[in-house]
């Protein structure tokens, strides 16, 4: 497969904190698929369409980049096990599973105008081959028929997006093809296929079908997604219906790519909603999750009847929702927003519920499809980087996803796949929302915290939103905590730029101190700036010559005041430090005069480990220690404290003491509690006058990031044994 402005009143009940005595989904693993591979793993692996065997104890997905697909035992779900991969002689792109076999679509096209391919039959037990069948051109997706009669393939012979424009009809034509299984293996020889073309009205000559489903009727819906078109086949391969996918009007959104900032003032008319994923709700209705791939892309999920009556439209409210949690990836808003792309459906104790996929901000909408006339978003799911395909458990109460994206070469999080269980337990994700602030607020990149009075807690984002440097206030006496407003910082009445906010920390005066990490190579300068309560910058004060003469670009990370002196953890080494050794560096407000400690951190197992916060309270300074590291590779989480008496600083140019340190929590068990995968950037620390510790994760602005920002309590630990 190719690549309301504010909630309702029942929703953001949902979103906005936990709900007790009611059924909810919540992430309790996640599986990284390069423990799949023996030896040595490729250098680029995925997760993209899944399925489960019909016992559910087992997962099969696709892996296009390795060219394989992959297998993993759920028997216990909270701890899925690797059943290793099989090659697959060619590229596979999606996979149906009927009892035990799995048939898999495989592309082998050697271009675009000669599109071949195939679909095998695949013991999972023995992930042995049983048959494979010559499909006449591309696949892209699979559908199983409910009582495991055939299967239907969607033949896309997909475009070239570099030949003219990118644009509709590039030939040869995609179509349908459906396949009886017999005795749980291929009956190639049944093979029929759907002639689509003649039917749509963009490019009718070229149908481009991308996913499909089948009812209990035995008919199959298919989307022409370049097509903006839907079709309704019969069993024998005769139409029973088709018509537009239609066009939606959006207001309330952001429309504009790179400019660093969220802003949801836009509007766009007559978006076409290009689908991708479908499926059937019952015998009679089907949603379709509208992607956009050539000129389209409405952000939303939309229910038809077959006869192609619209019965439900989310409009921008599903994205609205996603920005509520952070989730919105900001680059993508001049492209299809949040992209909604993969779907599911599955019936749980007697509701009906659709999942809808948004690839781009990493997020599964759950909705509640009783009524397909009034469908109900009623939770959202934290996955992995772009969530391409999923898979629902019913009678194991089990829901996973496949995660796409693998970031190695960006430096980000490998390809997973993640398990859900539905329980009566209250939804542990969101753990920040600005849902029920007085307007839409999006926010994300998280980067410095400190405690404010009571329960107020007051956050920066970093150079990420560049056009949009922000103090959020926060709410933190219910779970999830809650993002109130959004104070924009400004400098001679616009939005200040050259800032890269790591750090911020009350003046004691209503207004607060903020620290900048310096970019010289993109003019952004070292420094520290005073900002009243509603956002001006009053006071900028630059580093001195003896500093700059030593600085690297990794600088000031959190800032803190004690008395008359701020204090700046330098993240990284710079170039007069020992090895394993950094600055925490002291401004004296009243006499502008700068001093220093030296601050010794762990030695790094892979990567690097810096500094990434400072806060006092009471007789101590607390810092946090983290590596660039996630997941499986991520060892240093950690907040230590250092005895207040020890912050003793010295002349710049002097030879600086080293304090001492003890270490408070570690943070690793806490980042996997909710069932992911260990996030890189632990970067907010925020200690409530009780001596409650707050600690926040940076999501990165969405951008190689799954989007999710931890935001949590870790009460009020003693020093660790």
């Amino acid at each position: 497969m190719k690549k309301s402005v504010l909630l309702s009143s029942a929703a953001f009940a949902l979103l906005a904190g936990p709900v007790a005595a009611e059924m909810n989904f919540n992430r309790i693993a996640s599986f990284p698929v390069t423990t799949n591979f023996e030896g040595e793993v490729p250098e680029e692996t995925s997760a993209e369409i899944i399925d489960a065997t019909e016992d559910g104890m087992t997962l099969v997905y696709t892996d296009s980049p390795a060219g394989v697909i992959g297998a993993i035992d759920i028997s216990d779900p909270a701890n899925p096990q690797p059943l290793g991969v099989m090659e697959m002689d060619g590229e596979p792109t999606a996979v149906s599973i009927i009892g035990n076999t799995a048939f898999v679509g495989i592309n082998t096209s050697e271009s675009y105008t000669e599109p071949s391919g195939m679909i095998k039959a695949i013991d999972v037990t023995t992930m042995t081959e049983l048959a494979r069948c010559d499909l006449g051109g591309q696949p892209d997706s699979t559908g199983k028929a409910p009582d495991g009669s055939f299967i239907a393939v969607a033949i896309e012979n997909e475009r070239d997006e570099d030949l003219g424009d990118g644009r509709v009809p590039q030939m040869p034509a995609g179509d349908l093809v459906m396949i009886n299984v017999v005795d749980g293996n291929l009956d190639c020889d049944s093979l029929i296929r759907a002639d689509l073309t003649g039917l749509a009205e963009v490019a009718a000559e070229d149908p481009e079908p991308e996913f499909v489903d089948i009812n209990g009727l035995g008919e199959t819906v298919v989307t022409l997604q370049e097509n903006n078109h839907i079709v309704v086949v019969a069993r024998d391969g005769s139409i029973v219906s088709h018509f537009s996918a239609g066009a939606v009007d959006l207001e309330n959104i952001d429309a504009t790519d790179e400019r660093g900032a969220l802003k949801f003032t836009e509007s766009q008319a007559g978006v076409v909603r290009e689908p991708d994923g479908i499926q059937w709700i019952d015998d009679n209705h089907f949603a379709i999750a509208n992607e956009g791939d050539m000129d389209g892309g409405s952000r939303g999920m939309t229910i038809f009847h077959k006869d192609g009556a619209e019965v439900f439209e989310t409009g921008v409210s599903f994205e609205h929702a996603i920005v509520q949690v952070g989730h919105y990836p900001d680059k993508r808003s001049d492209s299809k927003g949040v992209e909604p792309e993969g779907m599911e459906f599955g019936v749980f104790e007697g509701t009906p519920y659709v999942f809808v996929m948004a690839e781009r901000s990493s997020i599964v909408g759950v909705f509640d499809v009783s009524d397909p006339a009034n469908a109900q978003l009623v939770q959202l799911l934290p996955s992995g980087i772009s969530p391409e395909g999923a898979v629902a458990i019913p009678s194991r109460r089990l829901l996973a996803t496949a995660n796409e994206y693998d970031g190695l070469e960006d430096g980000a999080a490998r390809a997973h796949v993640m398990i859900y269980q539905y329980s009566d337990a209250p939804a542990i994700f969101p753990q920040i929302t600005s849902a029920g602030a007085d307007e839409l607020i999006g926010f994300g990149a998280i980067s410095g915290m400190v405690a404010g009075e009571g329960s107020t807690i007051y956050a920066v984002n970093d150079s990420f939103y560049g056009y949009q440097p922000t103090i959020f206030t926060i709410d933190a006496s219910s779970a999830p905590v809650r993002v109130t407003a959004a104070t924009r910082i400004t400098r001679g009445g616009y939005p200040a730029q050259k800032l890269d906010l790591e750090g911020i920390t009350l003046d004691g005066e209503g207004g607060f101190w903020v620290a900048s990490e310096g970019r010289t190579d993109r003019m952004v300068p070292h420094g520290l700036y005073h900002i009243n309560a509603d956002g001006t910058i009053e006071d900028e004060v630059h580093l001195p010559a003896e500093l700059l003469a030593v600085e690297r670009r990794f600088g000031f990370e959190g800032i803190t005041k004690v008395g008359d002196t701020l204090w700046m953890a330098v993240q990284r080494a710079w170039k007069d430090d020992p090895e394993n050794h950094v600055k925490l560096v002291a401004y004296n407000i009243e006499t502008e005069e700068w001093g220093y400690v030296r601050y010794e951190k762990a030695a790094p197992e892979k990567g690097w480990v810096g500094m990434s916060e400072i806060t006092a309270h009471g007789d101590w300074v607390y810092v946090v220690e983290r590596d660039n590291q996630h997941g499986l590779e991520a060892v240093t989480k950690r907040v230590y404290r250092i005895p207040a008496v020890e912050m003793v600083p010295v002349a710049l140019g002097e030879d600086a003491p080293v304090v001492s340190k003890e270490l408070v929590r570690d943070l690793l068990p806490d980042l996997v509690a909710t069932g992911g995968y260990v996030l890189d950037k632990v970067e907010g620390l925020a200690i409530m006058e009780s001596g409650e510790i707050f600690v926040s994760t940076d999501n990165d602005g969405v951008d190689d990031h799954s989007g999710e920002t931890m935001f949590f309590s870790i009460g009020t630990p003693g020093v660790a044994n």
